[in-house]
């Protein structure tokens, strides 16, 4: 896709959408997380219940040998949110990964909507960069799900992840090279820098004419530095859940990658 080729389109687009949505959006109601039950959480109900024990005897193993924490989430709906804002907040409210390594992924599935997202705590986004996320979501999970194999496409993805999170430094730092030069720009087009100068600057002349005065280019400016990023630390509480397994109070801000079939 375009957008995943030229970061300044792409960011533009991005810019656009949330003014849009700043305008004419009604405010959401604050999300509903499901409780955090163990390593798997399929609140969507996709997965048998031998490829959920399988999933969590893989992920407790994970955990044992690395200290990571990676956890498989299912969703019903993301209750009116993109799934990137929904993932930031799941990953805040159940706080997987050790508080001060921020060592957590969330697996995250939205089958009813077609989303899926890898959101990555900060600690591990140098490990599971955005180009490797997009990668394994591209590359792993998302021809299975596109084929109806939701089940299947959980399961690589999971172990792509738990491949790489487990990996040595030598193999780990091979794979983010081979995904970020497969996901390395092939230079912008004029067009495209031409209409982000264009937006910016209409942008800019309607926030002075709403009383802006000379700060009118902040906003916009800000936005489009900041890209789809999330912004600012979660810290989440270690939330308990059954088996005996709970978050540690890892944060999250925004890394990882997202993808629809």
């Amino acid at each position: 896709m375009i957008t995943e080729r030229h970061p300044v389109l792409a960011a533009a687009l991005a810019l656009a959408a949330l003014l849009l949505a700043f305008i004419a959006a009604p405010a959401l109601a604050d999300p509903t997380f499901p409780p955090l039950t163990g390593r798997v959480v399929d609140d969507a109900h996709v997965l048998s219940a031998q490829t959920q024990a399988d999933l969590t005897a893989k992920l407790a193993d994970l955990e044992a040998k690395t200290g990571r924490q990676l956890v498989v989430v299912t969703l019903p709906s993301l209750q009116g949110y993109e799934i990137e804002d929904y993932g930031y907040q799941l990953g805040r409210a159940w706080g997987i990964g050790q508080k001060g390594q921020n060592n957590g992924v969330l697996f995250i599935v939205a089958p009813t909507e077609h989303k899926v997202r890898i959101e990555v705590g900060y600690g591990l986004e140098a490990t599971i960069t955005d180009a490797l996320s997009s990668q394994i979501l591209q590359d792993d999970v998302l021809p299975k799900f596109r084929s109806g194999d939701t089940e299947g496409g959980i399961v690589a993805g999971t172990d792509a992840l738990i491949g790489q999170l487990s990996a040595d430094p030598a193999t780990a730092q091979a794979n983010i090279a081979h995904a970020s030069e497969a996901d390395r720009p092939q230079g912008v087009p004029l067009g495209a820098i031409i209409g982000v100068i264009i937006f910016v600057i209409v942008i800019s002349s309607l926030f002075r004419g709403m009383g802006g005065g000379g700060m009118g280019w902040l906003l916009p400016m800000m936005i489009l530095s900041s890209g789809s990023r999330g912004g600012g630390g979660w810290g989440g509480g270690g939330w308990s859940g059954g088996g005996g397994f709970s978050g540690g109070g890892g944060s999250f801000g925004g890394g990882g990658a997202s993808g629809s079939w």
